[in-house]
């Protein structure tokens, strides 16, 4: 029998496909294994998640700017980074069926020797198993024409460290940030979005003199969860910080803690503090000759910088925004998302769509809403059902034209969370949204 925690995650699934989040990729050829496309609704959200991603960690800070990087580098950048020795998972295999799976998921480990039902699973010895992925550039598919997917978007900040310091002329401490595609030839996928091969990273190097980064790290994680909880409207319960011991540490952390989100199906990590000391422009100094050393413009001091690394896993994060939205209710199912994530602001109704009068208005109001909020147009079925319809989708507010409308210039606004109903002056609908949806 099911426990509660797997019947949460698939409700989740089914909604997020029934009504147009997340589909299953390629899914008229039977699918690819955890590849999934964002649905109408699905990539309004994620755009949502990643503007306010952007708008709080560079736009708001007078010490951050922002760069958009290439997929596929030199794979010189790979090597100096040290990706292609040390960018790996230990892998066994199981000797009955020859799966595969990561040694240190015991718990994935573990569900698979049951489904074996008491045979005795022997598995290979572990090796390492480099995660990039390789391709080729050129018509010769050979060691020369040979690149690799990034792995991470981190090694676009560094490389364009000095180049950035130049054309922006800042100045200790300032950070990179950037968003984008990254590629990780898993051994093991699965939990839904959890664990793609394909997936988006919100990443930032912020540059900071050597004996300023502890400071620095624990600044960014208070910015961190501040995020989490007053932006992206996640319960505190629901979050936690992970200080990873030493043996767990990447190659290149001194220092790293981890955010988990209590999932589903245990709590796991969604993004992280990583403390990279000099470790990437040190390296890259020494495979490229090149300067990229910071000189104090006060003290002519020179140094190479280290680096404090938040991450978000912007996937996950959409995962968890959505686990911590959805709510049942005795009549309903609703996703209490932030006013400012939701796919729509708001959606405008006329009462009856077999009323040309009625329908009239709604449409002019509906157009002049969409000029400043993402506005959805219902008219299907009768209005309890479009409630819901809205709820279930997240859409804060709902506004209805009806009869009276016609004569008072007025529309009925109900609210997605308490079902409250008020009337509202047409004139006044913009303003109004815009105190109840500040972002939009």
């Amino acid at each position: 029998m099911a426990d509660k925690n797997s019947i949460l995650m698939e409700k989740i699934v089914s909604l997020a496909k029934r009504r147009g989040f997340i589909f299953p990729g390629s899914e008229i050829y039977g699918g690819l294994a955890n590849s999934y496309d964002f649905g109408p609704l699905g990539a309004e959200l994620f755009r949502n998640i990643k503007n306010l991603w952007w708008k709080y960690f560079v736009h708001m800070r007078d010490d951050m700017v922002g760069v958009e990087g290439p997929i596929i580098m030199n794979p010189k950048v790979w090597e100096a980074s040290g990706h292609l020795t040390n960018f790996t998972d230990p892998m066994v295999e199981c000797k009955i069926c020859h799966i595969r799976f990561r040694k240190d998921k015991l718990d994935e480990v573990k569900a698979h020797e049951a489904v074996h039902k008491g045979k005795k699973v022997e598995w290979t010895d572990p090796k390492n198993f480099n995660l990039l992925f390789k391709t080729f550039i050129g018509a010769v598919e050979d060691e020369k024409s040979a690149v690799y997917l990034r792995g991470e978007t981190a090694q676009t900040m560094v490389t364009d460290f000095k180049l950035v310091l130049e054309t922006t002329r800042r100045k200790l401490p300032f950070g990179i940030a950037q968003i984008g595609k990254s590629f990780r030839n898993e051994i093991t996928t699965g939990n839904f979005l959890f664990r793609l091969k394909e997936f988006s990273i919100a990443e930032l190097e912020y540059f900071v003199k050597p004996g300023e980064d502890e400071a620095a790290f624990e600044e960014w994680l208070k910015y961190e969860e501040m995020f989490f909880t007053k932006v992206l409207g996640l319960n505190k319960k629901n979050i936690r910080p992970v200080d990873l011991p030493k043996e767990d540490l990447a190659h290149y952390s001194k220092r790293t803690v981890d955010w988990y989100y209590n999932f589903p199906f245990g709590w796991d990590e969604f993004a992280a503090v990583a403390n990279r000391t000099d470790y990437d422009l040190k390296n890259h100094i020494k495979h490229s000759g090149k300067d990229l050393f910071y000189k104090d413009p006060f003290t002519n001091e020179k140094f190479v910088p280290y680096i404090v690394e938040p991450t978000f896993g912007m996937e996950r994060m959409m995962m968890a925004v959505l686990i911590d939205a959805y709510t049942e209710e005795k009549d309903r199912v609703v996703l209490k998302l932030n006013t400012n994530l939701a796919p729509y602001n708001v959606a405008v109704f006329p009462l009856l769509k077999n009323k040309p009068e009625l329908v009239k208005k709604a449409r002019e109001i509906y157009d002049d809403l969409r000029k400043d909020f993402v506005t959805a147009w219902d008219d299907r079925g009768n209005v309890g059902k479009r409630y819901f319809s809205q709820d279930e989708i997240g859409t804060p507010y709902c506004m209805t034209v009806d009869f009276d409308s016609l004569e008072d210039k007025k529309v009925t606004i109900r609210d997605r969370d308490t079902m409250k109903q008020e009337r509202v002056s047409i004139v006044e609908l913009k303003s109004y949204l815009q105190n109840k949806i500040p972002n939009a």
